[in-house]
């Protein structure tokens, strides 16, 4: 069997590392696995190639930010991406990401009626059914569940500067994206599976997996990132994102950063340069890093991770960090804290900082020993990569026998 993925990146972010355990689930099958990427990629154990290059991206980045038509842009490297796949004429095209200015929903769904390969398309957001934004809990807004319009988030990602296209683009999506007889629509968590048998896509089968990480990377790693900081002696809070924009919750941070005391200090990892300068003195500010490595380190010498993200789908963040063997505190947002239970972490009420310093303070009087074991089983019963992505073969084989 071969199937063809196409992400916006390959063994790299959340998305892009999604991607390349499904090709790894794939390959130990014996089966053929190609990944087309848009953007970033690291080393695959899939075929991979590229779809357009980066002035392509930038040029539907222009596109986007003029006229609110993101999605419509690339058009020459989505008839090459086109020729490629008939090409290798695979049994299933598997949709990740089909937004991040790299790709033609146009083209591409009118490619994907005429072909005889399966599809499956996995939601990691609520682009695919709303007039513009990715996601929408943050602004309260329900409009995509009629028609789109007058959109309030035209400045988020995937930002317009003057034209709202989002009652155009609800209508162009739904035409689009109810064009194709058959589709299979998996939604990463729960939640999103509520959000999507609310919209325009309902009556399409849909099947919830749950992601999944490697949890042979993801592991408890010894470190010397106290010793190398000098806090020791401190209760370390870390906190992981990128980008860190509003829906993660930044500003929460800042405020736990004035009320906690002296015996706790604060370490986000994601961070822009101009971000870091903005810090107040009591938090670490590191950039983004692409070493799984430094990452589980991290996670590793945290005693608690926050994640006080706004809106979420199913965070791997909340996943990695119980990997290795940290318990996670989330706000009640989306399908964030379907990831944890009683054992592993704590739910807060989203938006009570309140509440975020007495889970800190709770999960400190327990002690991380408390929840460590508990953390690691957890993750590695219920979404360890092994597991979690087999689920996809069994989808693949039902729908190609």
């Amino acid at each position: 069997m071969k199937i063809v993925q196409i992400s916006s990146e390959v063994n790299i972010g959340s998305v892009g590392r999604i991607a390349e355990q499904i090709g790894e689930n794939i390959l130990n099958e014996g089966w053929e696995s190609f990944i087309a990427y848009g953007r970033e990629n690291l080393p695959s154990k899939s075929s991979v190639f590229p779809i357009g290059n980066k002035l392509d991206v930038l040029q539907h980045v222009l596109l986007t930010r003029l006229t609110d038509k993101h999605g419509f842009g690339s058009v020459k490297a989505t008839a090459n991406l086109i020729d490629k796949i008939q090409q290798i004429n695979p049994d299933i095209i598997h949709l990740q990401h089909l937004h991040g200015y790299y790709i033609n929903i146009e083209h591409l769904f009118q490619f994907l009626k005429q072909s005889r390969a399966k599809i499956v398309w996995t939601f990691h957001d609520c682009w695919s059914f709303t007039g513009h934004c990715a996601y929408y809990d943050l602004v309260g807004c329900d409009k995509w569940k009629s028609q789109c319009f007058e959109c309030p988030q035209l400045k988020e990602y995937p930002q317009s500067l003057y034209i709202d296209r989002s009652k155009k683009n609800f209508l162009d999506k739904k035409r689009l994206f109810t064009s194709l007889d058959h589709m299979t629509i998996v939604p990463v968590s729960n939640w999103l599976e509520g959000e999507v048998r609310k919209s325009f896509l309902k009556d399409y089968t849909i099947q919830t997996i749950h992601n999944g990480i490697d949890i042979g990377q993801f592991t408890y790693t010894e470190n010397t990132i106290k010793k190398d900081y000098k806090i020791e002696d401190k209760f370390l809070i870390l906190g992981v994102a990128n980008p860190w924009d509003k829906r993660k919750g930044l500003k929460y941070f800042i405020e736990l950063s004035k009320k906690l005391s002296d015996d706790y200090k604060i370490l986000l990892v994601g961070l822009t340069q101009k971000q870091i300068k903005k810090l107040p003195q009591n938090i670490i500010g590191l950039e983004r890093t692409k070493n799984v490595k430094e990452l589980s380190s991290l996670y590793s010498a945290a005693d608690v991770f926050v994640n006080p993200t706004l809106e979420d789908t199913f965070p791997t963040t909340n996943l990695e960090s119980q990997s290795c063997g940290t318990p996670v505190i989330t706000f009640k947002t989306g399908g964030s804290p379907e990831a944890l239970d009683q054992n592993t972490g704590i739910v807060v009420e989203k938006g009570n900082t309140d509440k975020l310093i007495e889970a800190i303070e709770e999960v400190k009087k327990n002690t991380k020993s408390y929840y460590s074991e508990n953390c690691r089983k957890r993750v590695a019963h219920n979404f360890d990569k092994k597991n979690a992505f087999k689920n996809y073969i069994e989808l693949y084989k039902k729908l190609v026998n």
